[in-house]
């Protein structure tokens, strides 16, 4: 189920110290052994056991006994401490509805300085082994759950948005905490949901976004429709933590994927044929061998 503000809210306050324990020695452990968290929270055996019930109740701590009694914290409790924290700073106000899901990301919508975007990465316990070899800020030895590897995939999100807002059409970031990111709301609709009437033009604004990008020294690494938003007067480019640098062994690669992603698109949905080496080209400045 989706977390709710009533997930928040509702937490008591030994329930919340609980989880912010488990955070804690999750960079140690697996599954935190129960002895341990007992120790560390520093309630009665019988306190702990009713508040690691409910939260167990709540999806938001899994528990095991292989090989030994344990606990873990899950995203939803995840999701509860990062949003806490965001509602604490006053950042955010309230909680909206969910209004997009992805492989490895849930989208919201929320209150703050107005309506803000909250973006929860949620990189999967299936996708964690292939994400750690694609994505080389990865750790690749070091015991590294899946809620810090989506707090890693935030943080290389947020640097790009940092970096290219007010350079490139990409969400302002307002803020971040763990695996979260609240940013300004694009008013748009993903590419693949338009019917465009104007999709020269709108190739060529992809294009001058594209190279906006990589002249600030970003390349997307993972472009097509679904990430690129249109709202009837300007190209927006979102979901940015697969980036590369242009000075990246593999960037003439990763870029000329990006760009036959999106060309492919054109040439499906509108039947345009567009020069993917002028394109590249076009981008980087250099001659494409």
């Amino acid at each position: 189920m989706p977390l709710s503000a009533d997930d928040i809210k509702n937490l008591h306050k030994y329930e919340v110290s609980i989880l912010r324990a488990l955070e804690r020695m999750m960079h140690r452990y697996a599954w935190v052994p129960e002895d341990d968290l007992k120790a560390a929270v520093r309630l009665s055996a019988a306190e702990t056991k009713y508040r690691v019930g409910n939260l167990i109740h709540r999806d938001m701590v899994r528990s095991d006994t292989v090989p030994y009694k344990g606990y873990a914290l899950v995203f939803k409790g995840y999701d509860a401490l990062a949003l806490s924290a965001l509602a604490q700073k006053k950042t955010i106000s309230a909680l909206g509805t969910m209004i997009g899901v992805g492989k490895e990301s849930e989208i919201y919508e929320a209150l703050g300085f107005g309506v803000v975007v909250l973006k929860l990465h949620k990189i999967g316990q299936r996708s964690f082994q292939t994400v750690r070899t694609n994505r080389e800020y990865m750790p690749e030895k070091t015991h590294c759950p899946w809620i810090f590897a989506s707090a890693k995939s935030a943080e290389r999100e947020y640097e790009a948005l940092r970096a290219l807002n007010g350079k490139v059409n990409v969400p302002v970031p307002i803020d971040i905490n763990r695996h979260v990111i609240v940013m300004s709301f694009i008013p748009g609709v993903n590419l693949h949901r338009c019917r465009l009437e104007n999709p020269d033009d709108i190739w060529q604004e992809i294009l001058v976004q594209v190279k906006s990008a990589y002249d600030c020294g970003f390349i997307h690494g993972d472009l097509s429709e679904y990430n690129i938003m249109y709202d009837d007067a300007a190209v927006w480019i979102i979901d940015w933590p697969q980036w590369i640098p242009p000075n990246h062994q593999n960037a003439e690669a990763v870029l000329r994927h990006d760009i036959e992603t999106v060309a492919a698109f054109f040439a499906k949905k509108y039947q345009r044929k567009y020069d993917t080496d002028d394109a590249l080209r076009y981008v980087t400045g250099r001659t494409v061998e």
